[in-house]
């Protein structure tokens, strides 16, 4: 029955696993259709924007052509009106320097007579610097400067200089006391004269240029801006007339593109073909090679060929696409562009590795949790029969003493035998034996449990190795007899205190002896041995036995697992000892190792932390 459910449980996954796996290559290959698809839109895209440029360079070529021409013809014109411009600006600046110097001449000639109007009004009239002006008006008319120049020349009670101005009705002398000599003449000239009256001095101040003429200075020179910008502009106007040729010359251009006459040969750009195709292939992440040819629609005549995998430019296949380059030419041969990929499916399979790869993953994660699910079926089955042979040994074992103890009391009962203290004395130790027999293997059991469940508390005490294993082989020195089983103890650790309990790892070196004893076909032969290093202690317990299998060593310590013993039908018990013996040396901080070969023997190597306390 279980083995039927387990072929059950077995197809079921395995239909499973073959309808994900359909529906796996289902939807790889619905990707590859629409990636597939999505190449050929791609394609498309990339030929249309070919024709396209194709087209472009063509009407850029003739507007070239033309605009060298255009530019020809009016190099002269240009070169001669700039030539105009340059002269006129060039006139323009003579001009303004010549007036510039007249209006130079006029200041000082404008100033020297004001000069000389104040050179006979006023006796010995002086030049002084601005700071001394400054001292001057400050000290004699209480920090008020005199900024105009004076006619009636007086001076108050307190003999303070008053300011008035120059009598214009005076006839001056001509005097030259100002020239244009380089260096720059201060907005304000500054005289140090005597009031003619009472000779009390005073501050006279005369500016460079007068209101009046820098009004007309600046009208003289907007006039001649004026009439600048005037001409400038009159020369420029020849901008207006060169727009309306260049719209003349474009559709002179267009004209021309559409004569008949012109052959598609001159109308492809053969040398940048095959650089264009490429640039529109890659903008569209297509990297793979191609082959391309350009033949005339009306007739099947080749005109251009570059074909580096020889695909064959009269058969069509799938992976080549047309184009016409001029589709808008109506009375002239607009010429088809071909293109073929020989290593289209690589392509696309090579955009598809995602996809492909997380599908494999996923099928790989089902294939392992199939297997799994399949093993653990298996182990949890080999796991029952295990616990069933369990259970099967543990009746047999608990049996075997309650029937043991049941004859002993129904022999107590005998009258006969009640009147022989003798016999009764000795139904009562087989009794007693016989109920610590029993009450051994329900503590065994019991330990197991409490091992599994993390509740056994192991004591925390110092131990001496060497005398422990020489008490339990005392301790065992009955069931050793009985099968003449030779014991060689090589105690030669030389520090053997370690910390433990003793209880149960008496228990561990009893478990392995009683193996030791039990699984050997002939004479027993068992040595025991301790070593000692820096950090840990060292117990081999090696024997001649039956051996095991590698298969066998790697379950030995799995819980209920009994190794088949072969001819030996004598050997008793639960299945429980191993497990039960890395249970508690593990908690002890140390490591146990077995090395078995079949028919040669065993030895299990026990390592313990030293001065762990």
């Amino acid at each position: 029955m279980k083995k039927r459910s387990l072929w059950i449980i077995t197809t079921l996954m395995t239909a499973a696993l073959l309808g994900v796996f359909v529906m796996q290559l289902y939807y790889i290959r619905e990707a590859y259709n629409l990636k597939s698809q999505l190449f050929e839109q791609n394609v498309n895209e990339a030929l249309n924007d070919v024709a396209s440029k194709v087209q472009k360079r063509y009407a850029a070529n003739h507007i070239t052509k033309k605009d060298y021409e255009l530019r020809k013809e009016r190099e002269q014109d240009f070169r001669a009106r700039a030539q105009r411009i340059v002269d006129f600006k060039e006139r323009y600046k003579d001009e303004e320097a010549q007036r510039k110097l007249r209006q130079q001449e006029k200041i000082i000639a404008d100033l020297n007579m004001r000069d000389s109007l104040v050179r006979v009004s006023f006796p010995m009239p002086k030049l002084i610097p601005e700071d001394v002006f400054q001292q001057i008006t400050s000290i004699h008319n209480n920090g008020k400067s005199s900024l105009q120049v004076q006619v009636d020349v007086f001076s108050d009670e307190f003999g303070n200089v008053i300011s008035g101005k120059i009598n214009q009705t005076i006839t001056p002398k001509k005097t030259s006391t100002f020239s244009l000599v380089p260096g720059k003449l201060p907005d304000s000239i500054r005289y140090l004269v005597y009031n003619p009256k009472n000779l009390i001095p005073m501050a006279i101040t005369l500016e460079q240029i007068t209101p009046e003429t820098a009004f007309d200075f600046k009208r003289e020179d907007q006039v001649a801006g004026q009439k600048y910008r005037q001409g400038l502009k009159a020369l420029m106007e020849d901008t207006v007339i060169l727009e309306d040729n260049s719209l003349n010359y474009l559709e002179d251009v267009a004209k021309e593109m559409r004569q008949a006459s012109i052959p598609i040969e001159q109308r492809i750009p053969k040398d940048n073909l095959d650089t264009l195709i490429k640039k529109e292939l890659l903008n569209r992440n297509i990297n793979i090679d191609y082959d391309f040819w350009v033949k005339l629609a009306s007739k099947d005549s080749l005109l251009y060929s570059q074909a580096a995998h020889q695909t064959g430019s009269s058969g069509f296949s799938k992976n080549v696409y047309k184009i016409p380059l001029f589709g808008n030419d109506i009375f002239r041969d607009p010429g088809l562009l071909f293109i073929s990929f020989p290593n289209k499916n690589s392509l696309i399979l090579g955009n598809m590795w995602a996809t492909m790869a997380s599908s494999a993953g996923l099928l790989l994660v089902l294939v392992f949790i199939f297997a799994y699910t399949i093993y653990a079926i298996i182990r949890q089955k080999k796991i029952s029969e295990m616990k069933t042979d369990f259970i099967n040994n543990m009746t047999h074992e608990f049996k075997t003493p309650v029937a043991t103890i049941m004859i002993a009391s129904e022999a107590l009962k005998d009258p006969e035998i009640v009147e022989d203290k003798k016999r009764i004395s000795r139904l009562a130790g087989i009794i007693y034996d016989e109920n610590v027999r029993l009450g051994n293997h329900i503590e065994r059991v019991l330990s197991i449990a409490r091992l599994e469940k993390k509740e056994l508390k192991l004591e925390h005490e110092e131990l001496n190795v060497n005398d422990l294993i020489l008490v339990v082989t005392d301790s065992m020195d009955l069931q050793l007899q009985k099968k003449n089983a030779i014991v060689d103890l090589q105690l030669n650790a030389v520090n053997p205190v370690i910390f433990g309990d003793e209880l149960h790892f008496s228990n561990v070196i009893y478990n392995l002896i009683d193996n030791a004893n039990k699984y050997s076909a002939g004479i027993p032969k068992i040595t025991i041995s301790t070593r000692d290093t820096a950090r840990h202690l060292y117990i081999e317990i090696t024997d001649e036995g039956i051996g095991m299998t590698r298969d066998q060593t790697r379950r030995i310590f799995d819980q209920f697992y009994r190794v088949p013993t072969g001819n030996l039908h004598d050997v008793k018990g639960f299945g429980l000892g191993l497990n039960y013996v890395q249970d508690i040396i593990t908690q002890m901080g140390g490591t146990i190792k077995v090395n078995s070969e079949k028919d040669k023997g065993t030895k299990f190597e026990i390592s313990l932390p030293l001065n762990q306390n």
